[in-house]
């Protein structure tokens, strides 16, 4: 094992340098070239579409469907996006000048970062690495790739496929454990994009101090569901339903748990009910074997889950909908509780899974008073038909970002930026977002030949001199 570690280490290093020699020459690519590879990546990613949705389903059972609803499809639109504005996105901004100034001219340049790791999660194995690597990619640099080894099909498959594309001075995967990931953060990176736990991610800020490295951190955290007395139920049930239950809850963006007002806690009950009946199926042993529902990803996690939903109901949570489980097929039904305590273990930390906390209020200030108390979450779901209500509550909120009437598809549109806040994460990318993140944005300002302002203002400092000064601060 010990010689496995130093060969897998030699190789990093070795790549490492390798994409160091590189660097320059991927940060002088044009735009044609840069868009070159993007299609070169969208046309492998069609032409492995089944190997794709294999690898996934044989790591946790997902439907092919699923895979590319929430895996292929949010690639290809974030890479066809990109082609579509790279050219723009590339070419120098040209910003403001003061007037003290006068005589020059200010742009923004964009330059790559450098050498950028990803390291990418388990949930969304594909999607979550990809969507990284275009942003990385449309800014011009070499990147190293670190896949969860939760997935190994996944990770296999991305292997292979990722090789099959790029030269490893450009862009290269490593499999394995953490160990690897490890070696990996001790390498003198100039941007380290990560996606995960909190826990980790502070791991990874501090690996990244080390060299002085920008980051870019995606988390999770408990992303709320807030359901006022004049929302639709019907429709707030289909969407929350979908958000939640999509890859088993294995989502950093799902609703972790529902904030409903008191009057209307019945009708979503049995909305949801005929809801999860008509997708997953009527009984508890239809929804076991029904297709369309994700395993978990581990034993681990299934244990875990099951844990936590025991305790939650001996601590006096009822059980509404679900609560069926299967050790050997990692398999927990789509779980909804109500009666929780809000200082139960379900609702301290994200719940990743299956299972949906709710809890009832009769005024806002309930709402606010729950709210402030958490971490700040990366998602944020508000169900209303109230103007009033909408905007009250989100300045009395905060999130990374935030679906109105909706869940989970604000990830969906590349002009808005996905990110997250304090515990949640930090920076965001997405579109321009992301080619802004794995670059560096250069101040570059021309002095001309024929003027030059600053010349009245060097020394001797005469009375002259001295009123220029003063004029100059009071009206420049």
């Amino acid at each position: 094992m010990l010689q496995k570690n130093i060969q897998a280490t030699t190789e990093i290093e070795i790549v490492f340098q390798k994409q160091k020699a590189n660097r320059w020459k991927m940060s002088n690519t044009t735009a044609d070239e840069r868009i070159g590879k993007l299609i070169r990546l969208r046309d492998a990613i069609m032409a492995h579409r089944e190997d794709l949705q294999a690898a996934i389903h044989a790591d946790y059972g997902k439907h092919p469907s699923e895979t590319d609803i929430t895996e292929i499809y949010p690639c290809i639109a974030e890479i066809n996006h990109t082609i579509s504005h790279l050219r723009k996105w590339m070419k120098p901004k040209r910003v403001g000048t003061p007037l003290a100034l006068f005589g020059t001219r200010s742009q923004l340049h964009y330059e790559p970062k450098g050498l950028v790791l990803i390291l990418s999660p388990w949930n969304y194995p594909f999607n979550l690495l990809i969507n990284p690597l275009v942003a990385a990619m449309s800014a011009g640099n070499c990147c190293i790739l670190k896949p969860s080894s939760k997935v190994p099909h996944t990770s296999k498959f991305l292997k292979t496929f990722i090789s099959g594309i790029f030269d490893e001075s450009e862009v290269a995967l490593f499999e394995g454990s953490s160990a690897i990931s490890n070696d990996l953060l001790k390498l003198p990176f100039d941007h380290i994009f990560f996606t995960g736990s909190p826990r980790i991610g502070k791991e990874v800020m501090a690996a990244a101090a080390q060299n002085l490295a920008t980051v870019t951190l995606e988390l999770g955290g408990k992303s709320p569901a807030i359901i006022d007395h004049t929302a639709n139920i019907r429709k707030t049930a289909e969407r929350l339903m979908w958000g939640k239950f999509i890859n088993a809850g294995q989502t950093c963006v799902a609703p972790d748990f529902a904030l409903i007002h008191q009057s209307k806690l019945p009708e979503f009950l049995k909305e949801a009910r005929a809801i999860l009946s008509s997708r997953f199926g009527k009984t508890e042993d239809d929804r076991k074997q029904c297709p369309y529902f994700a395993r978990l990803v581990s034993d681990g996690a299934w244990k875990d889950l099951t844990r936590i939903l025991q305790q939650s109901v001996s601590q006096g949570a009822r059980i509404e909908i679900g609560g069926e489980s299967d050790a050997k097929q990692r398999y927990i039904s789509p779980t909804l509780l109500s009666n929780v305590n809000l200082d139960t273990e379900i609702m301290k930390n994200e719940i990743f899974g299956p299972i949906l906390p709710i809890l009832t209020y009769n005024h806002l200030d309930e709402v606010y008073e729950i709210l402030h108390k958490m971490e700040k979450p990366l998602a944020f779901y508000l169900f209303s038909d109230n103007k009033n209500s909408i905007e009250r509550i989100l300045r009395n909120s905060t999130a990374g970002g935030t679906c109105v009437n909706s869940a989970i598809i604000h990830l969906a549109n590349p002009d808005l930026p996905f990110g997250g806040v304090g515990n949640s994460g930090m920076g965001n990318y997405h579109g321009f977002h992301g080619f802004r993140a794995l670059s560096h944005e250069r101040a570059v300002l021309r002095q001309t030949k024929w003027f030059d302002a600053l010349r009245f203002f060097y020394p001797p400092y005469t009375p002259f001199v001295k009123k220029l000064i003063d004029f100059a601060i009071e009206y420049l």
